[in-house]
């Protein structure tokens, strides 16, 4: 993780930028939708660190498996949060340590026949298909994957801090105040009027540029919305995870990206027994 900038130094340097298109107030406005994310990128040979595609879970002494009906999740990630924690203060609680996501594979060349079952009769969104498990760093150790699970190859993780914004089709857009003079256009395409006011969007500040991409905001290539559980708002989830495609594992067979999301008092509670899957097929 590139420690040479603190989040208070980012953040003020992205006001700035947003400030001389959009001017100071809604620049204001528009920034405080940013949330602190990290792009995940391959790690270079030698580099260290919990973060990784793959591999083996990393739980506590005692801590179950999860199951699905009698077929076992496969972890697809791991997140050292304690690496992350100066860059999330506030977000989720002191000493989390890493998070385990698991999800039914059914999508690998080995996955289980038996994960067809429950997966078409619940739908990818279910909750029962997912966990996400919370490790204390100091108690952690490698949890061996029990049959039928499938283990993917370990891809380490290098680390990169930026801001996220939402997508263009995400309801948090829906909370920005334009301004008094901003006309019926502008308010009916709040992202086109203000990123058309920010010419060198893509190398602003603290821009995250990867497909990988822990906690910030979910990116949806379809043009769908976090697809939180029916009647709940997802102004109220906080992101979590999103891959993209591996060589071992392609979601939703032409493709697509896999997320895991969380009500955000959940999030600041330490209750990951609530995350949620939110996955994203083309």
């Amino acid at each position: 993780m590139d420690a040479a900038t603190d989040p208070k130094t980012a953040l003020a340097a992205l006001r700035d930028f947003c400030a001389r298109g959009l001017g100071p107030e809604l620049a204001g406005r528009f920034v405080d939708l940013a949330r602190p994310g990290f792009a995940l990128t391959e790690a270079a040979p030698g580099e260290t660190g919990h973060s990784r595609f793959g591999g083996r879970a990393m739980l506590e002494p005692g801590t179950p498996w999860p199951m699905c009906e009698g077929v076992p999740l496969s972890l697809f990630a791991v997140l050292d949060t304690d690496a992350l924690a100066p860059w999330l203060d506030g977000v989720l609680p002191a000493g989390t340590g890493l998070l385990n996501f698991f999800y039914l594979d059914v999508e690998s060349e080995r996955h289980d026949p038996g994960a067809w079952e429950p997966f078409s009769r619940y739908g990818p969104t279910d909750p029962r298909l997912s966990r996400v498990v919370a490790a204390r760093s100091a108690y952690a150790v490698a949890a061996e994957a029990p049959a039928r699970s499938t283990v993917f190859g370990t891809v380490e993780w290098a680390v990169t801090p930026g801001f996220a914004f939402p997508d263009v089709w995400d309801p948090a857009w829906d909370t920005l105040d334009l301004g008094p003079d901003a006309g019926d256009t502008a308010r009916a395409m709040p992202d086109v009027f203000v990123l058309d006011r920010l010419p060198g969007w893509k190398e602003r500040p603290g821009a995250l540029d990867s497909e990988d991409i822990a906690f910030g905001r979910p990116e949806f290539p379809t043009g769908s919305a976090p697809l939180v559980p029916s009647g709940d708002d997802p102004n109220d989830y906080h992101h979590l995870l999103q891959l993209g495609p591996y060589a071992e594992w392609l979601i939703g067979g032409d493709g697509g990206w896999m997320h895991w999301s969380i009500p955000t008092d959940a999030l600041r509670a330490g209750d990951f027994g609530r995350a949620v899957p939110t996955p994203d097929y083309w």
